[in-house]
């Protein structure tokens, strides 16, 4: 119970952290730009603590969750006193109030990205799209045990297909017999059914080789067998004695590119999970009215702490700091959508500001002048509106029934 709720904790600390730099991203892009900022906080409600050095406040609030950056003349609509004036935001170029609103984003951006660069040189990042890479090659075990899933130990004659055929560690078996294998799922089912001389393409060091491998029949559980059950059944199938690569190790050189790989997928994955978001909703609904759980429903931060402290009860720290750099691109990229009060909605308008202008010069006239937000204020409680819905219906379900990892 000490470890699960340490590392509730410790997760709920690198959400602070997270927040804390997103708006100190904002706070030193405006700086550098010579914009006054006014307020740094972490933190909403009544003042806890603060201090000032220079022209800016800093300090925390009494309820930590967010936090905020004061930059005077974020929009032409503030309120600034003649001394700011000359160095509100508004005033400023587009791409520089460009770069002070997408700074907050691009701080999660590089702090997930140290994360996995982290992972990659300690514990080494996983292999979530199962691509099918050879660690080892080994003896392919002549039988299994049907209760335990052990299998028999290699004898002095048993025979390793993979090895034999030129199979190497760092192969990345890339087709069986011509019908493509993009996960090493892909691999097993199809070796399984093969018997005799076959096909195996691999790539290695870029070049693809065709391997002729001798698939022997083995004795192996069958699918559906449950560990530890007495009626498990054992079927023939073709095995080639190949391990996969669950984990990539790389060294602090080679872990920046890992991680930047990885951080590319990540990307790729994020944005699935934002336009698949909408129809996860309903399943949410129905967890909280007793139904189980999916574990592929969106999860709030009250969820995620619990899956961290779950993460950190078994063992497992490769999931709790997978959890936390996820967590670091998913704000980052919802951030910057074009919806308004998210900071990619001012930078809508911004560019949106700047092409009209550009229209507008085109055909002989001036600028158009700062759009009026209070014309958006519809829009924008609407998003609000939703927002709080889902944060709502997300927290409910992750207390009443959290998605929760070994148990």
């Amino acid at each position: 119970m000490l470890a699960w709720l340490f590392g509730v904790v410790l997760f709920a600390l690198g959400i602070c952290i997270s927040v804390a730099l997103h708006e100190a991203g904002h706070m030193y892009a405006a700086k550098s730009f010579g914009m006054k900022v006014r307020r740094y906080f972490i933190g909403f409600g009544p003042r806890v603590w603060s201090f000032r050095r220079g022209e800016t406040e800093y300090g925390l609030k009494a309820i930590p969750l967010g936090g905020f950056c004061d930059i005077a003349g974020m929009t032409a609509m503030d309120e600034v006193t003649p001394d700011e004036s000359e160095r509100a935001m508004w005033r400023y170029p587009v791409w520089k109030r460009v770069v002070v609103l997408a700074a907050g984003s691009a701080s999660h951006f590089l702090l997930g990205f140290l994360i996995l660069y982290f992972m990659a040189i300690s514990m080494g990042l996983p292999n979530i799209a199962g691509t099918p890479v050879v660690s080892e090659t080994a003896c392919a075990a002549p039988s299994q045990d049907p209760k335990t899933f052990e299998y028999a130990p290699c004898g002095p004659g048993d025979r390793s297909p993979a090895a034999e055929a030129g199979i190497r560690s760092g192969d990345e078996i890339i087709s069986v017999d011509g019908q493509r294998t993009p996960t090493w799922s892909d691999v097993v089912t199809k070796i399984q059914n093969l018997s005799g001389e076959h096909t195996i393409v691999v790539s290695r060091d870029g070049v693809e080789r065709a391997l002729v491998v001798d698939v022997p029949t083995v004795r192996r559980v069958a699918p559906g067998a449950k560990l530890g059950g007495d009626d498990n059944k054992i079927v023939n199938v073709g095995a080639i004695g190949v391990k996969s690569t669950p984990v990539y190790h790389y060294s602090p050189l080679g872990g920046l590119a890992g991680a930047a790989g990885f951080t590319g997928d990540m990307f790729v994955r994020t944005w699935e999970g934002l336009l698949a978001f909408p129809q996860k909703i309903p399943k949410v609904i129905e967890a909280i009215g007793g139904g189980e759980r999916d574990p592929d429903t969106p999860v709030s931060v009250v969820g995620a702490s619990i899956i961290g402290g779950d993460a950190v009860e078994a063992g497992v720290w490769e999931l709790f700091v997978l959890l936390l750099a996820s967590l670091n691109f998913f704000v980052g990229v919802f951030n910057l959508l074009p919806l308004l009060p998210l900071d990619g909605g001012h930078i809508a308008i911004v560019l949106y500001e700047k092409v009209r202008d550009m229209v507008r010069r085109a055909r002989g006239k001036g600028p158009g002048g700062p759009v009026d937000y209070t014309k958006l204020t519809a829009v924008t409680m609407v998003v609000i509106l939703i927002g709080g819905a889902v944060v709502l219906l997300t927290v409910t379900a992750d207390l009443v029934n959290p998605i929760r990892i070994g148990q």
